[in-house]
């Protein structure tokens, strides 16, 4: 029993990768490892780590750093730290939504084209290629609008973020499904489902499905960053989150903007910083997978290690 569980814990995506690595890689793929569990910890426990509510006001307004307030506060007189704590907790909630919705969708509809073929699959592949023609924030903008009809709400704001990301990221999920559809449907195992008599929504939910989402752990850490990117782009233009609802870091940008030229610049400084870690994090995981999975780059680490051990022996 210890060792099965170790085999299938081997398999984890994530530790499979670092088993795998070597060099520099390993320390990339650690690198964001340890960011992106940082920002997935803040999130988790952002009520116990922020001292103060996101929409707490004080009397001390643009006050810089200090024993009461760490990263001071804004003018609004919001608490720096507070707000940026629970800002993860905003920007992860975005990621969930948007990266389930895109891959609920575009696995669906994978399957159905790959499987089936004919005109649905042309209808399908002309509908995804068209997508890609729509700028993802200027679709953000729309949904925005659309959606939370002015209102900045919480999940109005959530939503509309999610939303528009879903749309884009949807094509991309539904043309490597697709893929590998078409190369399982071709399988001995699943022409034999077929000649048993099998249904086609039996082979498509229990021997194509396991087999071609693979991959989808490392399509999601390359889309969560931009997922976290167009939030805060929308924060940033105003069609983001009003505090009185959450935090978000784009928001509390577009508000330092002013202080930065009157030297006041904690107010901007640490909500950019935030999004830059958790981005470079999730782009740095996501890429070193995205290394690993090729065999040529793999292979090519490889041999330089096994050259290397060769001269050290």
């Amino acid at each position: 029993m210890a060792q099965a569980n170790e085999s299938f814990f081997s398999r984890l995506p994530v530790v499979a990768h670092l088993r795998k690595s070597v060099g520099l890689q390993r320390g990339m793929l650690v690198a964001g490892i340890a960011i992106t569990a940082a920002f997935l910890l803040t999130a988790a426990f952002a009520p116990l780590i922020a001292p103060y509510g996101f929409s707490q006001g004080f009397s001390e307004t643009q006050s810089p750093p200090s024993s009461a307030h760490i990263w001071g506060t804004t003018a609004g007189g919001y608490d720096v730290f507070s707000r940026t704590i629970w800002g993860a907790q905003t920007a992860f909630l975005v990621v969930v939504i948007a990266v389930a919705l895109s891959i609920f969708a575009g696995v669906i509809l994978g399957l159905v084209s790959g499987y089936f073929g004919g005109w649905v699959d042309r209808v399908l592949v002309v509908v995804s290629d068209a997508i890609y023609a729509f700028p993802t924030l200027l679709l953000a903008i729309v949904m925005s609008i659309t959606i939370s009809r002015g209102s900045s709400s919480l999940w109005g704001g959530i939503f509309s973020a999610a939303i528009s990301i879903t749309v884009v990221f949807i094509p991309q999920y539904f043309r490597v499904i697709r893929a590998e559809t078409i190369r399982l449907k071709a399988e001995p195992f699943v022409e034999s489902a077929i000649v048993v008599g099998a249904s086609s929504v039996r082979i498509m939910a229990r021997h194509i499905y396991k087999n071609a989402t693979r991959t989808l752990p490392l399509i999601f850490t390359l889309n969560a960053s931009e997922a976290i990117l167009t939030l805060a782009a929308l924060g940033f233009l105003g069609f983001g989150i009003e505090p009185t609802y959450a935090a978000e870091w784009g928001y509390d940008l577009n508000r330092a903007q002013s202080d930065a030229t009157a030297g006041i610049w904690w107010t901007g400084v640490f909500p950019g910083a935030a999004i830059v870690l958790t981005v470079l994090g999730l782009t740095l995981l996501g890429e070193s997978m995205n290394d690993l999975n090729d065999p040529r780059l793999r292979g090519r680490r490889r041999a330089g290690k096994k050259k290397q051990e060769l001269v050290d022996a």
